[in-house]
């Protein structure tokens, strides 16, 4: 067999086409033939239903089919449809399969050969069958009684002989046959063209000869940018092409020698390929060259017979990578400081984030120098003259530089100085040589430069056109001073920086401001009272200041407002806000209203404010503001408490128990629609009522449920006093950074006993008021009171007159000795008196008057049986109070010589007082 080879590549590859050809064209022409059949037998198929299904749809078909002959009529249609149509056989039958038509007449009337029940199920069914004519492909269709829906009355069929049907395929097997002869005959040829110009461009050579050329030469390109090494298992170099030489110094000889022996060849290099192993795109260093090499080893008989080893020059990529590399480091420093700096809204921490973001990837030591104004959140002055280190930064901690904390007035002559003059950044590449900078301070400039330092940034830190400080980069490590693409990143790095700064000084400027705000409006120091003992804390949010507030108000008779409020939100809104309900409250509170009349009409100034635009939150209102006010009572020991949605109080009673009352929840402030509902609580002396804010038991970690569980237990556990109280619950609830802001108000009560009350009920006629004069008389000097007398005398004679003749049974005079005496008055009406400033003329009208000028302070309030005039008179110290007490008389004498005397009939001082 290897003596009849064909002895050219040109000669193999032409019967190998050849041999392609002949093989694609049978299959063809088998693939032609069946497929051909397959067609025409589903032509058949196809054709037989077509022409079945519309015979039997066709007109007249029923009315044929009831007459008395139907053969008579449809076997001449049948016959001229058949041949029309192009099958053998139309038959029309009964459901009983008897034909009506056929192609023999002798058939008529005999029974259909085939299967008809799925067709009288009204289906069509298409079989091959031996028929009359032979072998046949019929199909058979229905033919209902009404449209498509009715019962079946009879079947057509229609077909064509399997003969018929294999003589159309004879028909066109010539055609294929010869298609495929052209096919093959084109085939040859093209592979003989082929085969010619193989030859030609071969120059007939064999197998062999062909081998040894890929192996050894073609396989090479000379031309290309790569140098090409190939060595045998040996090591010794087989081939070299010009680039290799070229890149690695290698003399014309070195083809066929050994690697070792090759002194131009780079050692790695040649460890390298020594050592049979792969390498992808290995960095090596060749005199001045950085070359990239990959190595492979060659199989040419299937096995490991050397290596192949290309070489390509990356010197200048060296270069380029080099400055992307630098770019890359320069946009990750400023995507760092864009991360790291301001991360906070305080002044000097975001100073101190500059320097550390800068150190040690830019410089080895920065500072930072703010303006004072900076650092209080003022605005800096157009040219900022004393400046404070801010931030230092460095790779050691012995740096000479002036320390944190240190002000700083830079000379005319310094860069800094100009900087912050110019705007504009400057760098000094050699500090030795900038006199100007030196002149700043000799001393500490020379230990700078024996230190190391050589070369400085100084850029201005400028936000919205202001200058806000001066930032300096230092530079000792790297030998190379800073250069112009290190000012321009050092210049991006600060104006970023100064954003930051910015808006932390302008965040400090409104801290300051709302924190001023919100201490000018809290009560700085509560007032004196007796009704309880106080203790309160506050915190405000650590986002800023809120509007949660609380307050203390004394009230007549011995009692004492409590009040506790909340307006959701932070900043200048919310403490003006809270300014604003809390001078609310301290106004209605001096109408003496109870809680539930007093949030009635808080709720309706903040509706009233939200209505015209003026409240303090976004979009100008208060919503969401609530308030607790409470009112206890030291005399008869009853705190009355409503609440407008806030949170609500709790009660550590004298022995240790802690109580959560049942309160009338309210609605928030300015809903308007819902009423609001007092309850009363009976207090012990001793007890402690606590007020406090959402912020206190509500945090990120807790909800309110387990905050108010928090809360009891801490109260539980408390000292008696309210200090003891208060830092119970701080101990144990308050949050290390508040969300929201902390109110806390513990009162614990107190009782008025009952050897400084005196009371008596007054009979309805003008002449007890001598008696309750003289009674309360004695009760003063029993009190030891005696520099009152002559004023209660003149005030309880008004007030009781007013009410027998203004007022209603029953009338009750109550005298307390607290703080101050205390003049109260019961009747059941409820006409409010009016204070009247009566002219010359007028025969009355200064009762009330007097009873001003000889009070403190006097009011009236309601009580669910009428109301009650009080009237306060300060008790004097021990010593004073005489001349007082003298010019109180004759400014009486005084009012009553001009009065005619309402109580004219009530004998003693009344008399001259008038009513």
């Amino acid at each position: 067999m290897s003596g009849k080879r064909p002895r050219s590549v040109a000669t193999q590859v032409f019967v190998l086409q050849v041999a392609i050809v002949v093989l694609l064209a049978a299959g063809a022409v088998l693939a032609l033939v069946l497929q051909s059949r397959s067609d025409v037998e589903r032509e058949a198929r196809n054709r037989s239903v077509s022409v079945a299904e519309t015979f039997a749809h066709s007109l007249g078909l029923r009315e044929a089919l009831e007459s008395p002959d139907p053969s008579a009529i449809l076997q001449p249609l049948t016959e001229e449809t058949r041949k029309a149509a192009g099958v053998d056989f139309i038959v029309v039958m009964d459901t009983q399969g008897i034909r009506y038509t056929h192609p023999l007449p002798d058939r008529i009337g005999k029974r259909f050969v085939g299967t008809i029940e799925p067709s009288l199920a009204g289906q069509v069914h298409v079989e091959s069958v031996d028929g009359p004519l032979g072998k046949e492909i019929q199909a058979v269709v229905p033919v209902f009684a009404e449209g498509n829906s009715g019962p079946v009355e009879a079947l057509v069929s229609a077909g064509m002989t399997v003969e018929n049907v294999s003589g159309l395929v004879d028909r066109q097997l010539p055609v294929i046959l010869g298609a495929s002869a052209a096919g093959l005959a084109l085939g040859t040829a093209g592979a003989g063209l082929i085969s010619n110009r193989l030859r030609r461009q071969t120059r007939g050579l064999g197998p062999l000869e062909m081998t040894r050329m890929y192996e050894h030469h073609d396989a090479v390109l000379h031309a290309v940018r790569e140098g090409v090494l190939i060595t045998d298992r040996d090591g010794r170099l087989l081939l070299a092409n010009d680039e290799a030489k070229r890149l690695l110094g290698l003399p014309p000889d070195a083809e066929g020698r050994h690697i070792s022996e090759l002194a131009e060849l780079d050692g790695n290099l040649a460890g390298l390929v020594l050592s049979g192993r792969e390498a992808t795109d290995e960095v090596l260093e060749a005199g001045e060259r950085l070359l990239v090499i990959n190595q492979r080893p060659t199989r040419p008989r299937g096995r490991p017979e050397g290596m192949a080893v290309t070489i390509r020059d990356s010197t200048e990529m060296r270069v380029l990578s080099t400055r992307a590399e630098a770019a890359r480091r320069r946009l990750r420093l400023l995507y760092d400081a864009g991360v790291g700096v301001g991360t906070t809204l305080d002044v000097e921490r975001t100073a101190q984030e500059l320097a550390d973001v800068a150190v040690p990837r830019f410089a080895d030591f920065a500072t930072v120098d703010l303006a004072e104004p900076v650092l209080r959140g003022d605005e800096p002055t157009a040219a900022p003259g004393d400046l404070r280190r801010t931030g230092v930064s460095g790779i050691r901690e012995d740096i000479p530089l002036y320390p944190r904390g240190r002000v700083i007035d830079f000379l005319p002559s310094t860069p800094q100085a100009r900087g912050l003059s110019s705007g504009r950044a400057e760098v000094i590449a050699n500090l030795k040589k900038a006199p100007g900078w030196y002149a700043q301070d000799p001393p500490r400039a020379q230990a700078v430069i024996d230190y190391g330092i050589h070369s400085l940034i100084t850029a201005p830190l400028k936000a919205r056109g202001v200058v806000l400080g001066v930032v300096n980069f230092w530079r000792s490590e790297k030998p190379e001073p800073f250069d112009e693409e290190d000012l321009s990143l050092a210049e991006e790095l600060v104006a970023r920086a100064g954003v930051s700064i910015d808006n932390a000084r302008r965040y400090t400027r409104e801290h300051a401001v709302a924190i001023t705000l919100q201490h000018s409006l809290l009560p700085r120091d509560l007032p004196e009272q007796s009704a309880v003992e106080v203790a309160h804390y506050y915190l405000p949010a650590q986002s800023g200041v809120g509007g949660d507030w609380f307050d203390v108000i004394p009230l007549p008779a011995g009692r004492v407002a409590l009040v506790v409020g909340d307006v959701v939100g932070h900043g200048l809104h919310a403490a003006a806000a809270m300014g604003r309900l809390r001078t609310a409250v301290l106004n209605f509170s001096s109408l003496d209203l109870p809680p539930d009349e007093l949030l009635a009409r808080l709720d309706d100034l903040v509706q009233y404010t939200d209505q015209n635009g003026e409240g303090g939150g976004a979009e100008g209102g208060l919503l969401g503001a609530t308030c607790l006010y409470a009112v206890y009572d030291a005399v008869a020991r009853r705190c009355t408490v409503a609440r407008a949605g806030h949170v609500p109080p709790l009660v550590v009673h004298a022995d240790g128990t802690v109580e959560a009352p049942e309160l009338p929840a309210g609605a928030p402030l300015g809903l308007g629609g819902f009423p609001f509902e007092s309850a009363e609580l009976d207090l012990a002396e001793g007890s402690r009522l606590v007020l406090y804010t959402d912020g206190l038991i509500e945090d990120r970690t807790r909800d309110i449920d387990e905050g108010l569980d928090l809360l009891r237990a801490a109260l539980s556990r408390a000292g008696p006093s309210p200090e003891d109280t208060v830092r119970a619950v701080l101990a144990e609830l308050l949050p290390v950074r508040a969300r929201d802001d902390v109110a806390l108000l513990v009162a614990r009560t107190s009782a008025l006993s009952a050897d400084r009350i005196a009371e008596w009920d007054v009979p309805f006629e003008p002449s007890a008021v001598g008696q309750l004069r003289a009674a309360a008389t004695a009760k003063l000097e029993e009190w030891g009171l005696e520099e009152l007398v002559f004023g209660t005398e003149l005030v309880l004679s008004e007030l009781i007159t007013n009410a027998i003749r203004h007022g209603a049974e029953p009338v009750r005079v109550r005298l307390l000795r607290d703080r101050v005496l205390t003049c109260e008055v019961f009747d059941g009406s409820s006409s409010s008196p009016r204070l009247h400033y009566a002219t010359t003329t007028d025969e009355g009208g200064r009762g009330l008057f007097l009873v001003a000028q000889l009070s403190r302070r006097w009011g009236a309030r309601y009580t669910p049986e009428g109301k009650v005039i009080w009237s306060e008179q300060q008790i004097p110290d021990l010593g004073e109070g005489d001349g007082d007490l003298a010019a109180a008389a004759s400014a009486v004498d005084t009012a009553g010589a001009a009065a005619s005397g309402d109580a004219a009939d009530v004998p003693g001082p009344a008399g001259h007082a008038g009513a």
